[in-house]
């Protein structure tokens, strides 16, 4: 092997394994708790002298080499796996806010974090400004005191906004800013924001990197470059007197602030992964280029044929030579934009759950990322709790389908959408 290996075999063999029994697959370590060889080993691991598990609450085997794999193919310094994507951008923040504090985000996002964004992290003293998707000044208008992150999407699910990371990093560099970058629609075979100014980088694994839906995930990725040595973040650089008054930002070098999420917020709130879906989703990995060359060759035809027919308007999809981001597609992420689009029908809201409900092959329901076809009305269901305004801000409208390309044969996807557009 290289000294700097491909995606390929990254996704194949990045992590550790048990050296003891050697097995070619990550074992499920389906174990609540470890066996201590003594009362001083035991003291040990918890005073943070020795390395190895404790309780899988805070760590297990299988957890670990997921975090591992995800972190060599993101090219990050650390990483951690949590109970679901939902959970890993809200430890994303929460792992740098406390009352008071603000963060900045591109109104571009998917549902869920909107909602926990406009909604729930106010109830707590947290205040969210909302801004256009990749405009600096807005951003730069916004920093104060009490900034403590710039969150935005590579691809916003289901604006299919691309990030422009040059211009949106550089304003949070100028004032010491972390940066965090949802990465879920690009996945790291598409896109590493980390090589392109992000800090801090989050998967819903849930969606491509399992890619079968059969399992709950999510990652959050440290890039170790951020100082958090920074008087913006007096925590990480003061004593935790909740863990032996550790001083992450000059304890844990690189890593400060992944260890502090798992010495806090993982113990704390217990948002942890199963070993099982650890394992899935290690499973899922190991095609993951593959599947998503499929994904993106299937993703652009059905945009071409979909550009053209009568009924449709206004697709959302960076790959097509006419839409407004395709520059910025071509510069990060060279390989393809993904396989999530959105588009607009003719005929308003009843028009796109007629046709919605006339389809066969494409799967109606509240997920994306999977080798099968789905389809959804975001507006009513995964957007549904924003309001009016909000939904116009992420570029959510009545008429709007999203759609998550499989890896079906393309002339049936196409028969099907054909079908269901005839309806009308």
């Amino acid at each position: 092997m290289t000294d700097a290996p491909g995606f390929s075999t990254l996704q194949l063999h990045a992590g550790a394994h048990d050296s003891e029994v050697d097995p070619s697959a990550a074992p499920i370590y389906q174990t609540v708790a470890y066996q201590f060889r003594n009362a001083q080993h035991a003291a040990d691991l918890f005073a943070h002298e020795k390395e190895g598990n404790i309780y899988t609450r805070m760590g297990n085997p299988t957890q670990q080499v997921l975090e591992e794999r995800v972190n060599a193919l993101e090219g990050g310094a650390g990483a951690l796996a949590l109970a679901s994507g939902q959970a890993a951008v809200s430890h994303s923040v929460l792992n740098l806010v406390s009352r008071g504090s603000e963060i900045i985000s591109s109104s571009h996002l998917y549902g869920g974090t909107y909602n926990l964004f406009r909604h729930t992290l106010p109830r707590f003293g947290v205040e969210v400004h909302f801004v256009p998707p990749n405009d600096p000044e807005a951003i730069r208008a916004r920093i104060n005191d009490r900034t403590r992150a710039v969150f935005a999407e590579t691809v916003a699910n289901p604006a299919g906004t691309v990030l422009d990371f040059e211009s949106v990093a550089g304003v949070c560099s100028e004032h010491s800013v972390p940066f965090i970058v949802d990465n879920t629609l690009a996945t790291p075979y598409l896109c590493r924001p980390l090589s392109h100014g992000a800090d801090i980088v989050v998967h819903s694994a849930t969606k491509f990197i399992g890619g079968h839906g059969t399992s709950m995930g999510g990652v959050v990725v440290d890039g170790g470059t951020f100082d958090w040595t920074s008087a913006r973040f007096p925590e990480f650089s003061e004593p935790d007197q909740s863990n032996r008054d550790i001083r992450y930002a000059l304890d844990a070098g690189d890593v400060a602030y992944i260890a502090r999420m798992r010495s806090q917020l993982l113990r704390d709130l217990g948002a942890c992964i199963s070993p099982f879906n650890a394992f899935l989703l290690l499973q899922g990995l190991e095609t993951l280029s593959l599947r998503m060359e499929r994904h993106v060759e299937n993703a652009r035809k059905l945009t071409h044929f979909l550009q053209d027919h009568p009924r449709v308007r206004n697709v959302h999809y960076p790959g097509l030579p006419n839409h407004p981001h395709r520059v910025l597609a071509d510069r990060y992420l060279p390989r393809g934009p993904g396989s999530v689009f959105s588009f607009e029908i003719t005929g308003g809201h009843a028009a796109a759950v007629d046709f919605i409900d006339s389809l066969r092959l494409f799967s109606h329901l509240a997920n994306l990322g999977d080798a099968r076809s789905l389809v959804i009305h975001p507006a009513s269901t995964t957007h549904a709790q924003l309001s009016e305004e909000d939904m116009r801000r992420s570029g959510v409208t009545p008429e709007l389908i999203r759609i998550s390309v499989g890896l079906e044969n393309l002339e049936d996807l196409k028969a099907d959408l054909s079908r269901a557009l005839e309806r009308g």
